[in-house]
């Protein structure tokens, strides 16, 4: 972690991550470690299409959070993308009917504990930097997640090491990108954007495991990328649109 870290801390120094906020660090590791834990372990269990499908109950989470504890809006247009994203995700997934199995469960529970992980990190993106909250929460899940992974340890391979290291440098850039544009807009209007994951999955699948997306994937994949670029383009012109009503009101000198 250190090293992984290290090109951050050395850019920004010490002082960039200080906590101001401890008690909500502490409480963004637990649930952080919760949802990891509960995340990883669902895809022992059940489809990864299914574990997936799930984990876009999130934005509702998050948006239903956010009204709540934060105070935001939410306007239609978020609630209509929310609403087409989750139907582009039926059309990929087309789920039958399930009963709620402990996968299941697991990745509700998964869902829900990054949804309050999410609304924490808005939190602090008020009160501390972005290096602050990504430095912590790597810091904190080492203790809470050690003792879990002890009882079923294995010292990796230098292949396994290679992919390992991988994760942990591209999943710092997501996390770093992902904790700072909450800084820059609101949570709820940028929750959306994570539907078009799905899409993403299926062409990375194609690419590396030769999985051939059906029919009904682009269809849905579609329809996601879709609502997706509707909202995000509406959200910025109606956030330029405020910037420039509240310049003219400003007065000249």
């Amino acid at each position: 972690m250190c090293i992984r870290d290290r090109p951050l801390l050395t850019s920004t120094g010490l002082a960039a991550i200080k906590m101001n906020n401890t008690k909500l660090f502490f409480m963004r590791g637990f649930f952080g470690a919760i949802g990891m834990l509960a995340g990883f372990t669902c895809l022992t269990l059940i489809p990864l299409a299914q574990a997936t499908a799930i984990s876009f109950s999130k934005p509702i989470f998050i948006t239903i959070g956010a009204t709540i504890f934060l105070g935001e809006i939410i306007k239609a247009r978020r609630i209509a993308a929310i609403i087409i994203g989750i139907i582009g995700m039926l059309i990929i997934v087309q789920p039958g009917v399930n009963s709620l199995s402990f996968g299941i469960m697991l990745a509700i529970i998964a869902a829900l504990a990054h949804s309050i992980n999410a609304l924490i990190v808005k939190k602090l993106t008020l009160t501390d930097t972005p290096q602050a909250i990504v430095t912590w929460m790597v810091i904190i899940l080492i203790p809470i997640t050690f003792i879990p992974a002890v009882t079923v340890w294995q010292w990796p391979s230098f292949e396994t090491w290679l992919y390992l290291w991988g994760i942990a440098i591209v999943g710092t850039l997501a996390h770093f990108s992902w904790t700072k544009s909450y800084t820059m807009a609101e949570i709820t209007s940028l929750e959306s954007i994570e539907f078009i994951k799905l899409p993403i999955m299926a062409l990375f699948g194609w690419m590396i495991f030769s999985e051939i997306p059906g029919t009904w994937t682009w269809i849905g994949g579609s329809i996601i990328f879709m609502s997706t670029i509707y909202i995000s383009r509406r959200e910025a012109k109606a956030t330029n649109s405020l910037k420039l009503n509240h310049e003219a009101q400003e007065p000249k000198f």
